[in-house]
């Protein structure tokens, strides 16, 4: 069944989270966590200084985890005066003044509390940050920050009063709160009620820290599904499906405790067939780590993800037009903009981005196309920054980067071809043949054969052997993995 609004759905198994927001019955927002590689990113913890850098005004802090964290002086909380933030979730931190020296800041072997601001990505540590946020239903709350900053998506100037001066009223002395979108309309005691839960929370982690030895977590963030609730199930969303029954009940539980009044959105699906592969999902992932997408008129983009930037192309491709070719390439420019934009946030693409438009010889022209992307950018959450575009159709903007886009969460380099390309990563071949087999076992006999590449048969014999086991157990099946060396990494055959 196809929505015309939109909608959350969770595809839990025991090995990875899958959420997909679908909006006007297209995938606009993909997550996946897995089991053994949790998002660290709000985390909080308390690290050590192992080396400080002056050269980069940047430190080196061992928080415990596998590749030592990267702090920046300007991450590092230091008391100042600042204007007010007019702000969304994806907030502009406060930043420590030029003139002070990462050096005098910090020392090696220092004990320093830290959130991670951003996750590990390639070869890079996550980078952390000394100011606490810690983000509830309705506000966030700043511990080390005493400023209030509202979101910029609240656009009603009487209702940033209201808000402003509930919080105002209620908030602990010398501490700061961001007010979040999700607030606007909210009566002033569900606001109060989301700032007790959060000064309550900031006082346990206060105490832990004099209990946690060096290096060691104070404050894990919620899971992928719990998040997703707090941060995207509003009451813009019609629905929230999740297909497992005790993922379910845990998210009930927590729709009643802290958004009651969306409790009768969340559902449980039952179908037959995966809900990935009910709602087109499951096609619309495969076409999101593609390199070309096709535009309505028959032209296409074409993104080029590279390590310093990412580069899209804009190409008429089959569109001829009818008139000009000044209008063709105006439509097909315009055309592009829209899937440009839906990609990036599909994507989750940040960094530098450069668009190279097809050539426009108007001036007027340029303008339409250069405005028509700056509102459409209005409705990303990331915070973007664009300049002009030039004679030559060129846009040259960023993107704010927080965690690894969609490509590197699900494929890997191709052991095929070097490194230039890329190919599904063997994890997320073990996932698509994990479900493949929940909907085959209860169709077949009692002896199942599982032929795969010698990578991936690999994994399966050794370090992810319980995902077979899983499988034997749950269906009181015997599966036989047999390696074939003329495989693909991406091909296996159940028989």
């Amino acid at each position: 069944m196809k929505n015309n609004g939109t909608e959350i759905l969770v595809n839990v198994n025991p090995f990875e989270s899958r959420v997909a927001i679908v909006e006007q019955g297209r995938l606009s927002e993909f997550y996946v966590e897995r089991l053994k590689d949790r998002v660290i990113t709000g985390n909080i913890y308390k690290g050590r200084v192992v080396r400080v850098l002056p050269g980069m005004q940047s430190a080196f802090i061992d928080i415990g985890i596998q590749r030592t964290a990267f702090i920046h002086v300007s991450d590092i909380q230091e008391p100042f005066e600042d204007a007010d933030v007019e702000t969304d979730r994806d907030e502009e931190r406060p930043h420590t003044p030029f003139n002070v020296r990462i050096q005098d800041l910090l020392k090696e072997g220092q004990e320093i509390m830290v959130q991670a601001a951003k996750e590990p990505m390639g070869t890079k540590g996550a980078r952390v940050t000394s100011y606490i946020s810690l983000p509830g239903r309705y506000l966030v709350f700043m511990p080390t920050y005493d400023k209030i900053a509202i979101s910029r998506r609240i656009s009603s100037e009487k209702e940033r009063r209201r808000l402003r001066d509930i919080v105002s009223g209620l908030r602990p002395p010398g501490c700061g709160f961001i007010i979040r979108t999700v607030c606007e309309g909210m009566a002033r005691e569900d606001v109060a009620a989301d700032m007790e839960f959060l000064t309550r929370l900031w006082q346990s982690i206060l105490k832990k820290k004099d209990k946690v030895p060096t290096p060691g977590i104070l404050y894990e963030e919620l899971d992928l599904t719990l998040r997703t609730m707090r941060d995207s199930f509003s009451q813009g969303v019609e629905r929230l499906v999740i297909d497992d029954p005790a993922e379910f009940e845990r998210a009930m539980r927590f729709v009643e405790e802290c958004m009651p009044a969306l409790a009768g959105r969340v559902e449980l699906y039952e179908g037959k067939e995966d809900l990935f592969d009910a709602r087109g999902v499951e096609i619309e992932l495969a076409d999101a780590i593609e390199k070309k997408v096709w535009l309505r008129s028959g032209g296409h983009i074409v993104i080029d993800q590279m390590e310093a930037l990412t580069a899209i192309d804009v190409n008429t491709g089959k569109y001829v037009g009818k008139k000009s070719s000044d209008e063709t390439i105006l439509k097909t420019n315009l055309e592009a903009v829209k899937e440009v934009v839906y990609q990036l946030r599909l994507r989750n693409i940040g960094g530098i981005i450069v668009i190279d438009f097809i050539d426009m010889g108007k001036a007027v022209d340029r303008e339409k196309v250069y405005n028509a992307l700056r509102d459409a950018l209005k409705a990303d959450k990331a915070r973007t920054n664009i300049l002009k575009i030039s004679e030559l159709g060129i846009v040259e903007m960023t993107r704010k980067r927080v965690r690894e886009n969609l490509a590197q969460s699900l494929c890997e380099p191709c052991p095929y071809c070097e490194g230039n390309g890329a190919v599904k990563a063997r994890y997320t071949i073990l996932m698509d043949i994990y479900r493949e087999l929940r909907k085959e076992l209860p169709l077949g006999k009692n002896k199942t054969t599982l032929y795969v590449s010698p990578s991936v048969a690999e994994l399966l014999q050794t370090v992810d052997a319980d995902i077979i086991k899983d499988l034997e157990e749950r269906f009181d099946r015997k599966i036989t993995i047999k390696a074939v060396d003329r495989f693909h990494q991406e091909r296996y055959e159940i028989e």
